[in-house]
Protein backbone atom coordinates (compact mmCIF):
# COMPACT_ATOMS: atom_id res chain seq x y z
CA UNK A 1 0.00 0.00 0.00
CA UNK A 2 1.34 3.45 -0.92
CA UNK A 3 0.54 6.35 1.36
CA UNK A 4 -0.23 9.84 0.15
CA UNK A 5 1.69 12.89 1.25
CA UNK A 6 -0.95 13.67 3.88
CA UNK A 7 -0.56 10.22 5.40
CA UNK A 8 3.21 10.56 5.40
CA UNK A 9 2.85 13.91 7.12
CA UNK A 10 0.60 12.43 9.80
CA UNK A 11 3.07 9.66 10.55
CA UNK A 12 5.92 12.18 10.70
CA UNK A 13 3.87 14.33 13.07
CA UNK A 14 3.19 11.35 15.32
CA UNK A 15 6.86 10.44 15.53
CA UNK A 16 7.76 14.05 16.27
CA UNK A 17 5.22 14.24 19.08
CA UNK A 18 6.54 11.00 20.58
CA UNK A 19 10.06 12.38 20.54
CA UNK A 20 9.02 15.69 22.04
CA UNK A 21 6.89 14.04 24.72
CA UNK A 22 9.76 11.89 25.90
CA UNK A 23 12.08 14.87 25.83
CA UNK A 24 9.63 16.90 27.90
CA UNK A 25 10.40 14.67 30.86
CA UNK A 26 14.09 15.52 30.93
CA UNK A 27 16.12 18.46 32.19
CA UNK A 28 13.23 20.52 33.57
CA UNK A 29 14.66 20.37 37.07
CA UNK A 30 17.40 22.91 37.50
CA UNK A 31 20.80 21.69 38.58
CA UNK A 32 20.53 24.03 41.57
CA UNK A 33 17.34 22.43 42.94
CA UNK A 34 17.85 21.40 46.58
CA UNK A 35 18.88 17.79 47.16
CA UNK A 36 18.95 17.05 43.42
CA UNK A 37 21.95 16.18 41.26
CA UNK A 38 22.30 15.53 37.54
CA UNK A 39 24.70 12.89 36.28
CA UNK A 40 27.22 14.41 33.83
CA UNK A 41 27.57 11.05 32.05
CA UNK A 42 23.97 9.80 31.72
CA UNK A 43 22.04 13.06 32.10
CA UNK A 44 19.70 11.41 34.62
CA UNK A 45 18.45 13.34 37.62
CA UNK A 46 18.92 11.95 41.12
CA UNK A 47 16.36 13.36 43.55
CA UNK A 48 17.26 12.58 47.16
CA UNK A 49 14.32 14.51 48.61
CA UNK A 50 12.48 11.20 48.90
CA UNK A 51 14.86 10.13 51.69
CA UNK A 52 15.20 13.55 53.31
CA UNK A 53 13.25 13.32 56.55
CA UNK A 54 11.16 16.06 58.15
CA UNK A 55 9.62 16.15 61.63
CA UNK A 56 6.15 14.55 61.59
CA UNK A 57 3.15 16.85 61.57
CA UNK A 58 1.49 16.85 64.96
CA UNK A 59 -2.03 17.63 66.17
CA UNK A 60 -3.05 17.51 69.82
CA UNK A 61 0.18 15.73 70.62
CA UNK A 62 -0.37 12.96 68.07
CA UNK A 63 1.11 12.34 64.64
CA UNK A 64 -1.27 13.05 61.75
CA UNK A 65 0.20 10.09 59.88
CA UNK A 66 0.95 6.83 61.67
CA UNK A 67 3.67 5.99 59.14
CA UNK A 68 5.54 9.28 59.61
CA UNK A 69 9.01 8.74 61.06
CA UNK A 70 9.88 10.48 64.29
CA UNK A 71 13.58 9.59 64.19
CA UNK A 72 16.38 10.04 61.68
CA UNK A 73 18.36 7.37 59.82
CA UNK A 74 20.55 5.20 61.99
CA UNK A 75 23.94 3.60 61.28
CA UNK A 76 25.81 1.20 63.53
CA UNK A 77 29.41 1.99 64.31
CA UNK A 78 30.42 -1.70 64.58
CA UNK A 79 34.07 -1.52 65.69
CA UNK A 80 33.80 2.26 66.17
CA UNK A 81 32.77 3.01 69.78
CA UNK A 82 29.60 4.90 68.82
CA UNK A 83 26.56 4.72 66.59
CA UNK A 84 25.46 7.46 64.20
CA UNK A 85 22.28 9.43 63.57
CA UNK A 86 21.99 10.94 60.09
CA UNK A 87 19.54 12.80 57.90
CA UNK A 88 19.83 13.50 54.17
CA UNK A 89 19.94 17.13 53.00
CA UNK A 90 18.27 18.27 56.22
CA UNK A 91 18.95 18.55 59.95
CA UNK A 92 18.25 15.48 62.06
CA UNK A 93 14.70 15.15 63.37
CA UNK A 94 15.86 14.72 66.95
CA UNK A 95 16.11 17.72 69.25
CA UNK A 96 19.90 18.03 69.46
CA UNK A 97 21.42 20.06 72.29
CA UNK A 98 24.76 20.43 74.06
CA UNK A 99 26.82 19.59 70.97
CA UNK A 100 30.56 19.71 71.63
CA UNK A 101 32.19 22.76 70.04
CA UNK A 102 29.00 23.98 68.33
CA UNK A 103 27.29 27.24 69.27
CA UNK A 104 23.70 26.84 70.43
CA UNK A 105 22.20 28.69 67.40
CA UNK A 106 23.76 26.02 65.15
CA UNK A 107 22.42 23.00 67.04
CA UNK A 108 19.27 23.02 64.92
CA UNK A 109 21.36 22.59 61.73
CA UNK A 110 23.23 19.44 62.74
CA UNK A 111 22.64 16.78 60.05
CA UNK A 112 24.79 13.97 61.50
CA UNK A 113 26.06 13.22 64.98
CA UNK A 114 27.09 10.53 67.42
CA UNK A 115 27.18 10.20 71.20
CA UNK A 116 30.20 8.95 73.12
CA UNK A 117 31.12 9.12 76.81
CA UNK A 118 27.90 11.06 77.50
CA UNK A 119 28.91 13.73 75.00
CA UNK A 120 27.30 14.58 71.67
CA UNK A 121 29.53 15.27 68.66
CA UNK A 122 28.42 16.78 65.38
CA UNK A 123 29.99 15.31 62.26
CA UNK A 124 28.53 17.88 59.91
CA UNK A 125 26.10 20.73 59.44
CA UNK A 126 23.17 20.60 57.05
CA UNK A 127 23.92 20.73 53.31
CA UNK A 128 21.59 20.09 50.38
CA UNK A 129 23.89 19.99 47.36
CA UNK A 130 24.72 16.42 46.31
CA UNK A 131 27.14 16.15 43.41
CA UNK A 132 28.94 13.61 41.26
CA UNK A 133 32.56 12.72 41.72
CA UNK A 134 33.13 10.63 38.61
CA UNK A 135 30.30 8.10 38.65
CA UNK A 136 29.75 8.36 42.40
CA UNK A 137 26.89 10.42 43.82
CA UNK A 138 28.11 11.98 47.05
CA UNK A 139 26.98 14.46 49.69
CA UNK A 140 29.32 16.28 52.09
CA UNK A 141 28.63 17.66 55.56
CA UNK A 142 31.25 19.96 57.10
CA UNK A 143 31.80 22.27 60.10
CA UNK A 144 31.06 19.70 62.78
CA UNK A 145 32.60 19.46 66.23
CA UNK A 146 36.35 20.12 66.54
CA UNK A 147 38.61 17.20 65.71
CA UNK A 148 40.75 15.69 68.50
CA UNK A 149 43.72 17.87 69.48
CA UNK A 150 46.18 15.30 68.11
CA UNK A 151 44.98 16.10 64.59
CA UNK A 152 45.06 19.89 64.84
CA UNK A 153 48.80 20.24 64.25
CA UNK A 154 49.31 21.70 67.73
CA UNK A 155 49.77 25.22 66.36
CA UNK A 156 47.73 28.31 67.06
CA UNK A 157 48.49 29.50 63.52
CA UNK A 158 46.54 26.66 62.01
CA UNK A 159 42.75 26.78 62.00
CA UNK A 160 41.13 24.10 64.13
CA UNK A 161 39.92 21.23 61.99
CA UNK A 162 36.29 20.21 62.37
CA UNK A 163 34.58 16.89 61.85
CA UNK A 164 33.03 16.23 58.46
CA UNK A 165 31.03 13.52 56.71
CA UNK A 166 31.00 12.19 53.19
CA UNK A 167 28.17 9.93 52.01
CA UNK A 168 28.28 7.85 48.85
CA UNK A 169 24.85 6.84 47.51
CA UNK A 170 24.33 3.41 45.97
CA UNK A 171 21.35 2.28 43.91
CA UNK A 172 19.16 -0.37 45.54
CA UNK A 173 16.15 -1.12 43.36
CA UNK A 174 14.83 -3.64 45.89
CA UNK A 175 14.60 -1.05 48.64
CA UNK A 176 11.20 0.17 49.73
CA UNK A 177 10.23 3.64 48.47
CA UNK A 178 11.41 6.54 50.63
CA UNK A 179 13.77 4.26 52.54
CA UNK A 180 17.51 4.61 53.03
CA UNK A 181 20.05 2.30 54.65
CA UNK A 182 23.23 4.12 55.72
CA UNK A 183 26.28 2.03 56.59
CA UNK A 184 29.35 3.33 58.37
CA UNK A 185 32.48 2.53 56.36
CA UNK A 186 35.19 4.07 58.50
CA UNK A 187 37.09 7.02 59.91
CA UNK A 188 40.87 7.17 59.68
CA UNK A 189 41.42 10.06 62.08
CA UNK A 190 38.14 10.59 63.98
CA UNK A 191 37.78 13.72 61.91
CA UNK A 192 36.38 12.55 58.57
CA UNK A 193 33.60 9.95 58.48
CA UNK A 194 32.62 7.93 55.43
CA UNK A 195 29.21 6.31 54.87
CA UNK A 196 27.50 4.38 52.10
CA UNK A 197 23.76 4.94 51.70
CA UNK A 198 21.67 2.41 49.77
CA UNK A 199 18.33 3.60 48.42
CA UNK A 200 16.11 3.43 45.36
CA UNK A 201 16.39 7.24 45.25
CA UNK A 202 20.01 6.75 44.18
CA UNK A 203 18.97 4.90 41.02
CA UNK A 204 18.22 8.07 39.09
CA UNK A 205 15.39 8.85 36.75
CA UNK A 206 13.94 11.32 34.29
CA UNK A 207 12.43 14.18 36.22
CA UNK A 208 9.66 16.66 35.52
CA UNK A 209 9.54 20.09 37.05
CA UNK A 210 5.88 20.99 37.75
CA UNK A 211 6.74 24.68 37.30
CA UNK A 212 8.22 24.16 33.85
CA UNK A 213 4.85 24.01 32.09
CA UNK A 214 5.66 20.75 30.32
CA UNK A 215 3.17 17.96 29.73
CA UNK A 216 2.62 15.44 32.47
CA UNK A 217 2.18 11.71 31.80
CA UNK A 218 -1.58 12.08 31.29
CA UNK A 219 -1.14 14.96 28.87
CA UNK A 220 1.49 13.08 26.87
CA UNK A 221 -0.77 10.02 26.64
CA UNK A 222 -3.66 12.22 25.49
CA UNK A 223 -1.55 13.85 22.77
CA UNK A 224 -0.38 10.44 21.55
CA UNK A 225 -3.98 9.19 21.37
CA UNK A 226 -5.14 12.27 19.45
CA UNK A 227 -2.29 11.96 16.93
CA UNK A 228 -2.90 8.22 16.54
CA UNK A 229 -6.59 8.83 15.79
CA UNK A 230 -5.65 11.58 13.33
CA UNK A 231 -3.23 9.24 11.53
CA UNK A 232 -5.91 6.54 11.40
CA UNK A 233 -8.52 8.88 9.92
CA UNK A 234 -6.28 10.77 7.48
CA UNK A 235 -4.36 7.71 6.33
CA UNK A 236 -7.52 5.61 6.04
CA UNK A 237 -9.41 8.25 4.09
CA UNK A 238 -6.45 8.78 1.76
CA UNK A 239 -6.22 5.03 1.09
CA UNK A 240 -9.97 4.64 0.48
CA UNK A 241 -10.05 7.63 -1.86
CA UNK A 242 -6.89 7.02 -3.91
CA UNK A 243 -6.65 3.22 -3.95
CA UNK A 244 -10.26 2.05 -3.52
CA UNK A 245 -11.71 5.08 -5.36
CA UNK A 246 -14.42 5.58 -2.74
CA UNK A 247 -16.39 8.79 -2.41
CA UNK A 248 -18.58 10.39 0.26
CA UNK A 249 -18.87 8.63 3.60
CA UNK A 250 -17.37 5.48 2.13
CA UNK A 251 -14.01 7.22 2.18
CA UNK A 252 -13.96 6.73 5.95
CA UNK A 253 -11.74 3.85 7.05
CA UNK A 254 -13.70 0.69 7.97
CA UNK A 255 -16.90 2.36 6.80
CA UNK A 256 -18.88 -0.91 6.78
CA UNK A 257 -17.88 -1.67 10.37
CA UNK A 258 -18.84 1.75 11.71
CA UNK A 259 -22.07 1.77 9.69
CA UNK A 260 -23.02 -1.59 11.20
CA UNK A 261 -22.28 -0.32 14.71
CA UNK A 262 -24.37 2.79 14.08
CA UNK A 263 -27.31 0.73 12.78
CA UNK A 264 -27.07 -1.62 15.77
CA UNK A 265 -27.20 1.28 18.24
CA UNK A 266 -30.09 2.89 16.37
CA UNK A 267 -32.11 -0.35 16.45
CA UNK A 268 -31.58 -0.75 20.19
CA UNK A 269 -32.64 2.85 20.79
CA UNK A 270 -35.86 2.19 18.90
CA UNK A 271 -36.56 -0.96 20.93
CA UNK A 272 -35.90 0.78 24.23
CA UNK A 273 -38.16 3.73 23.44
Amino acid sequence: MKLTSSAHYSIFLLSSILGLSSASYSSHLGDDAPCVARSPTTGLYFDLNAISLSPPEMKDGHKLSKDARDNSWYAKGHDYPANFTINICAPVIENVTDVVGIESPRWKNVSAYYERDNKRYSIGQQASEPFFRGRKLVLNYTNGSPCPDAYNMGSSNVSTRTKSTIMSFLCDRDAAPNMATPSFVGSMDECSYFFEVRSSAACGGIAVDPNAGGLGPGGVFGVIMVIAIAVYLIGGCAYQRTVMHQRGWRQCPNFSLWAGVFDFVKIWQVRIT
